[in-house]
C-alpha cells in the first residue's frame, strides 16, 4: 500500500468543507486579520479539527484560493445552449473571482507565502477551459475568429490584476467589461 492515498471518510470530508467555507466567510469578513480560531467558531469545529487537514494557517488560507478556483472551473461545465453567452460569462466570472481573492493572496503574501504555490493544476485546468470556451464561441461566431489565447489571457489578466487590485465596484467591473468584450466579439 505504499503511495497510495487513503480516501476520507465522509465526516472528515464534509468538515473539510465546513472549514473551507468557513475560513471564505471569515476571510471575506475580517480581511488579514481573520484568525484560524475564527474560523473553527465559524466552522463548529475544534482548532485540532482544523489542523488535521491544514498544519497551518496559510495552509487554510491557499486551499481557500484553491476551492475557490476550482467551484469556478466547475460553473464552466454548466451546460449552456449559447458558447458566446457561456464564453462571456465565464470571463466575467474570472474576473468577479480575482477581485474576491485578493483578501486570501495578501494573507499569504503577508505571511512569505506565495498565493501561487500548489495551484499548477488548478491553473493549467483554468488555461484549457478558457481554451475550449474561445474555440467553441468562435466556431459560434460570438467571438473574433483572429483572437488567440496568449492575447486573451494578457487581456484577462491585465483586467484581473486591476480589478483585484482596486476593488472595483460591480457597476466599475461591468462598464470595462462592456468595453472589453466589444472589442473581443466579431466586427461589422
Amino acid at each position: 500500500m505504499t503511495g497510495e492515498v487513503r480516501p476520507r471518510r465522509a465526516d472528515a470530508q464534509r468538515n473539510r468543507e465546513r472549514i473551507l467555507e468557513a475560513a471564505e466567510a471569515v476571510l471575506a469578513r475580517e480581511g488579514t486579520s481573520a484568525s484560524v480560531r475564527a474560523v473553527a467558531g465559524e466552522a463548529g469545529v475544534g482548532l485540532g479539527t482544523i489542523y488535521r487537514h491544514f498544519p497551518t494557517q496559510e495552509a487554510l488560507y491557499q486551499a481557500v484560493i484553491i476551492d475557490r478556483t476550482r467551484r469556478l472551473l466547475a460553473e464552466a461545465d454548466l451546460p449552456s445552449p449559447d458558447p458566446g453567452t457561456a464564453f462571456f460569462t465565464f470571463l466575467d466570472r474570472i474576473v468577479v473571482h480575482a477581485a474576491q481573492k485578493k483578501t486570501a493572496a495578501d494573507l499569504l503574501a503577508g505571511a512569505g507565502v506565495d498565493p501561487k504555490a500548489g495551484t499548477a493544476d488548478v491553473s493549467r485546468d483554468m488555461r484549457q477551459v478558457i481554451a475550449r470556451l474561445l474555440t467553441a464561441a468562435q466556431e459560434a461566431g460570438a467571438v473574433r475568429p483572429d483572437l488567440r489565447m496568449p492575447e486573451l489571457l494578457a487581456l484577462l489578466c491585465g483586467v484581473c490584476l486591476a480589478a483585484e487590485r482596486d476593488q472595483w465596484s460591480d457597476e466599475l467591473r461591468r462598464r470595462t467589461l462592456d468595453v472589453l468584450f466589444d472589442g473581443l466579439r466579431p466586427r461589422g
